[in-house]
């Protein structure tokens, strides 16, 4: 009888328990994109906003905007991510939630409400002097975003420059693997 008992209790704590399932090609809701699919949490919160990146006029500007239930928005969060690793320095990178962004009649240029075309993910580049030089939606390629920055921070095009790799992490000494 005991062993019927605990083969009940067993499996009832396994029914009432949900499977906790994230997926990158889903439109289900498991926590911030950025720190789940992109790897990178010090993207949110953004370390400043749409309006002081602005009145900065010696940073550009990446504006994102994003839902963290979006199948293309989890998927994008990487390429965020990468972005960030070349331009971060140079650039303020403002990741928003289209979700944050309150319903109002008309929105300020420095309001990220202001650009929201009604489709995520959305990139919008600001030149230095706040002029919107990329604006559009979709998982726009990384390739497309970067030229837009050299151009922007007057870098020699992709196809004139010499590749850039990143170097390997290894945890051993390079005298040891050599």
């Amino acid at each position: 009888m005991t062993k019927l008992l605990l083969l009940f209790v067993v499996f009832s704590y396994c029914l009432g328990i949900p499977s906790a399932l994230a997926g990158i090609n889903d439109d289900n809701y498991e926590g911030n994109v950025f720190v789940l699919y992109g790897g990178n949490a010090s993207l949110v919160p953004p370390k400043t906003t749409l309006e002081k990146s602005m009145a900065a006029s010696d940073r550009a500007t990446l504006l994102v905007l994003y839902l963290d239930d979006c199948s293309d928005c989890k998927q994008y969060a990487s390429a965020v991510s990468r972005m960030q690793a070349f331009y971060g320095r140079a650039t303020d990178i403002i990741p928003v939630n289209v979700d944050t962004i309150l319903p109002e009649l008309t929105y300020k240029p420095t309001e990220p409400g202001y650009y929201y075309k009604g489709a995520v993910p959305q990139v919008i580049v600001f030149d230095k002097a706040g002029k919107v030089v990329l604006n559009e939606t979709g998982q726009v390629p990384y390739e497309r975003v970067d030229d837009t920055l050299r151009e922007v921070f007057d870098l020699l095009p992709r196809t004139e420059s010499s590749e850039l790799k990143r170097r390997s992490f290894n945890e051993f000494s390079s005298e040891v693997t050599e």
